[in-house]
């Protein structure tokens, strides 16, 4: 199996802050990953996890924008 230049580096640590609540779209309000994307995290490759959080980043974003 390849690895990339993404996993060579230091694992990527989880977004999460500990305020743990769903909406009613399953994303947690508090890192904005999906429960997919949380449940995913663990045995996801540095490369993947990058990608989860370029999309809690753009959930953050439209989220604040409705605020």
């Amino acid at each position: 199996m390849a690895t990339s230049a993404t996993d060579q580096l230091p694992r990527v640590e989880s977004p999460c802050e500990r305020k743990c609540t769903l909406d009613d779209e399953d994303i947690c309000l508090g890192c904005f990953r999906s429960i997919d994307e949380i449940c995913a995290w663990g045995g996801a490759s540095n490369q993947k996890r990058l990608q989860f959080l370029e999309l809690a980043a753009a959930r953050r974003s439209r989220n604040s924008k409705r605020a």
